[in-house]
């Protein structure tokens, strides 16, 4: 009889740890099969994976992927969290987002705070609500348990005032009063391209100070520079610098470096890519740390942060798989610490979102606090090798984008020299490169559209501010062409058409049919895969099967087509065969492929 040790988890005492090098091995003869004679780094470097920012993943991490001391949750440098015992005591603040009232009444916002909701973002002004219509949508809402946190751009003044003299009017004790009056002057800009004023900001901060402890004035939001197409570290540069620029002139208006710092919310962007973006979150509680301590304030540099599901991959086309993007980013900002998160919902991007839209919205931050119970462990990515270098590097990156920002000036010059603007598109255009090959696939969009859906229609949303930095969406080239089909089948009763002309057996096209099918569906152009040419509708052909079937028919095939009337004739995969106009294969760009394919069918 075999007895175990008292600790029980020294089962594998006895056997040799493996080496790193082991390891390296085993990955060289994977790649051997696979016809790449790598060895030692060169190995593990070909299964890396390149970021934005310069940054790299490895695919294996190890305890010499050192990292600096991340500190304990709730202290400097706040890495873990800006509190000791993160949220693990009722969960993140569930802020619901609110551009305007359904049929002139407080009935969608009361909803939200009744079914899980535990906070408010008001949108005022331009773009949003109307600030003389603060007082009804916040009708019936108890001010001392819901934070409000206004959005209203170069209204943020009347708005302060409105919700202000609501807190009076309804008896709130000044320190019961929570929240944010949302005064973003640079954010404004970074939207509209106009400067404003800073003086009514700064005198909002000093009442606040004076008067409203748990009400922050002023907002730093940093989904403007990412809804514009910049990376993690960009976002968080523009936004450090940001907060720096707000801390000059709340100083120089007479606040102390330490009531200046508690002044601030910062905003960012939770995306699917769940990893980057609770790295993204880590790092700046880090970076802003590191900021509050050169200041004089390092007591003050736990980093408050509202984070908001990306705009950016919300997809117009398909909206019901938004509900797993979202799910997943809003898992990573409660993973990352956010200590509020607003959850976009699915039609997001199609208009005013309805009341089933809002619900599913309410309920993932409810389902991942209540029954996935994420909000019980403080920092539960903390520790990972992966996550905390991942942390590390990110940072390091912002912080030079941050530097550079202050090198050329300062946020609001590299704003008005329109740096920051070349910046953030260089980056853009890096990442539509990738969209449009679909190296960066877009369920629903790019990859598995479906072109019998029945449109998702809602009521336009009231128009943002715009006049400044653009803003991007992960859809837009694949929107733009199947906009085209859309206007085609309007006209013509039918969508344009491409046939598949498939060769062999099964086993020996499908892989190639079911890839081409999906490309072309992605531009709106229906595959037809039964048949002759002739009797398809379509003016265009594709190839598919094996490599050794194109040997034997590629051209036989192409030159029957072209007798049937097919005006261009691609291949599915890749061959120098005659009768062959163009190839498509995994990583062609498919944008430019299908506004050509448009074009030669004659859809505008």
């Amino acid at each position: 009889m075999t007895v175990l040790p008292d600790d029980g988890l020294s089962l594998a005492a006895e056997f040799p740890d493996a080496t790193h090098e082991q390891w390296q091995r085993l990955v060289e003869g994977v790649l051997r099969r696979s016809g790449k004679e790598l060895t030692g780094a060169a190995a593990e470097d070909a299964l890396s994976t390149t970021l934005e920012d310069g940054l790299r993943t490895r695919p294996l991490y190890t305890a010499r992927d050192g990292a600096p001391d991340p500190g304990l949750p709730g202290f400097a440098p706040f890495v873990r969290g800006s509190r000791p015992e993160g949220a693990s005591t009722s969960g993140w603040d569930v802020r619901q987002r609110h551009t305007a009232l359904a049929d002139g009444t407080a009935d969608a916002v009361l909803a939200d705070l009744e079914n899980g909701g535990t906070s408010l973002w008001l949108v005022l002004g331009e773009g949003g609500i109307p600030v003389s219509e603060l007082g009804r949508a916040l009708d019936g809402v108890y001010l001392d348990l819901a934070p409000v946190a206004l959005d209203a751009g170069r209204d943020t003044e009347a708005a302060a005032e409105a919700l202000l003299r609501l807190y009076d009017d309804k008896g709130i004790d000044p320190e019961a009063a929570r929240g944010n009056l949302g005064g973003d002057p640079l954010g404004y800009e970074a939207r509209t391209g106009t400067a404003l004023d800073f003086a009514p900001f700064t005198a909002l901060a000093v009442r606040c100070a004076e008067r409203y402890p748990g009400l922050r004035a002023l907002t730093v939001d940093a989904l403007p520079y990412h809804e514009a197409g910049g990376s993690a570290a960009q976002e968080l540069g523009a936004s450090l610098a940001t907060g720096v620029a707000y801390l000059r002139e709340l100083t120089e208006a007479g606040l102390g470096v330490e009531q200046a710092v508690t002044q601030l919310e910062f905003r960012y962007a939770a995306t699917a890519d769940q990893f980057l973006t609770i790295a993204k979150l880590r790092a700046a509680r880090r970076l802003w740390a590191r900021v509050a301590e050169v200041c004089g304030a390092p007591a003050a540099g736990a980093q408050v942060q509202h984070v908001v599901t990306s705009p950016v991959m919300m997809t117009r086309r398909d909206p019901w798989v938004n509900m797993l993007r979202t799910t997943v980013a809003t898992l990573a900002a409660g993973v990352g610490g956010a200590d509020s998160v607003t959850v976009l919902p699915f039609d997001h991007a199609l208009g005013l979102p309805d009341a089933f839209a809002r619900r599913i919205a309410r309920n993932t931050s409810s389902i991942l606090i209540e029954e996935s119970h994420l909000a019980r462990v403080v920092d539960p990515a903390g520790g990972s090798w992966y996550v905390e270098r991942l942390t590390d590097e990110l940072a390091e990156a912002a912080w030079q984008f941050f530097r550079s920002i202050e090198r050329d000036g300062g946020q609001a010059a590299v704003l008005r020299s329109g740096r920051l603007r070349t910046d953030l598109a260089t980056t853009w255009a890096e990442r539509s490169k990738r969209l449009a090959k679909r190296r960066e696939p877009i369920t629903g969009v790019s990859e598995f559209p479906l072109l019998a859906e029945k449109p998702v229609e809602r009521a336009a949303a009231p128009e943002p501010p715009s006049g400044g930095l653009p803003r991007v969406r992960r859809d837009e080239a694949f929107e733009e062409l199947r906009a085209r089909s859309d206007a085609h089948l309007a006209a013509t009763g039918t969508r344009p058409r491409i046939f598949l002309a498939t060769l062999g057996s099964a086993a020996e096209y499908t892989a190639r049919s079911a890839f081409a099918a999906n490309l072309f569906q992605a531009g709106g152009i229906e595959p037809v895969t039964e048949g002759r040419f002739e009797d398809s509708g379509a003016t265009e052909a594709v190839l598919c099967s094996s490599d050794a079937l194109y040997a034997e028919q590629a051209e036989e095939t192409a030159k029957a087509l072209r007798a049937a009337g097919a005006r261009h004739v691609f291949l599915a995969g890749r061959g120098d065969y005659a009768g062959i106009d163009s190839y498509v294969f995994a990583g062609c760009d498919a944008v430019d492929v299908l506004s050509a394919t448009l074009d030669r069918m004659g859809v505008s």
